[in-house]
């Protein structure tokens, strides 16, 4: 097991693991694998868009100095688990609208102290904005036809100044009437609508060929 060059993420062969937090115990299913007297979590980028964004070239200060995050579409706690892992110092806030996905979530969250789950809508960060503060890192994975304008409405209200913002962009839930670059050319719009600088984009093919992730900050 080799480190990578983004801290708290580990390469065997072409393979991604983190550290298990909670060792023993999978989320999704997961290989398990021990080294060294410690326990690792395979990392699947078929099943978690932020894998599938670090093997697409993200770059190595993605998860340096962050301690806040804020987690939006958190769904049943895959992608949300490995960060736990990758920054167990870190408070992670991951909102969930849904009650149905709410539930193992919060189960997850009893057995990783990190993960704070609220019950919330994406679209009005102003119901849990004042409990979260500033982040240091803005995550979205939510499936609806306005992610841009949420995306930059969420960080108005929590992203930190020197913070990262990184949208998981699914083209279908925006429109299946147009080709993903006039999707992703008007996402980037609206998120500098709202002042925010996109750094990069970045395909996510082979791994999720339905999103597009979008990094952006101040």
């Amino acid at each position: 097991m080799e480190p990578t060059e983004w801290a708290g993420v580990y390469r065997s062969g072409k393979e991604l693991y983190t550290l298990n937090a909670d060792p023993g115990h999978r989320v999704y299913g997961e290989e398990l694998r021990t080294e060294g007297g410690k326990e690792y979590r395979q990392w699947d980028p078929f099943r978690s868009k932020l894998a599938a964004y670090l093997l697409k070239g993200a770059p190595s200060d993605t998860f340096r100095g962050v301690r806040r995050v804020l987690y939006l579409g958190g769904a049943h706690g895959t992608t949300v688990s490995h960060l736990s892992d990758v920054l167990p110092e870190a408070a992670l806030f991951v909102i969930e609208k849904s009650p149905t996905a709410f539930a193992p979530l919060l189960a997850l969250a009893r057995r990783r102290s990190n993960i704070l789950p609220i019950l919330a809508d994406a679209q009005l960060p102003e119901r849990y904005g004042a409990d979260v503060g500033p982040v240091d890192l803005l995550y979205q994975d939510v499936a609806q036809r306005a992610q841009a304008m949420i995306f930059g409405e969420n960080a108005e209200a929590c992203l930190a100044a020197q913070g990262l913002g990184l949208l998981m962009l699914k083209v279908k839930s925006v429109t299946q009437a147009r080709p993903a670059a006039a999707v992703l050319a008007e996402s980037r719009r609206e998120v500098e609508r709202h002042r925010l600088h996109v750094r990069s984009t970045s395909d996510l093919a082979p791994f999720s060929r339905e999103h597009l992730a979008l990094a952006a900050h101040w």
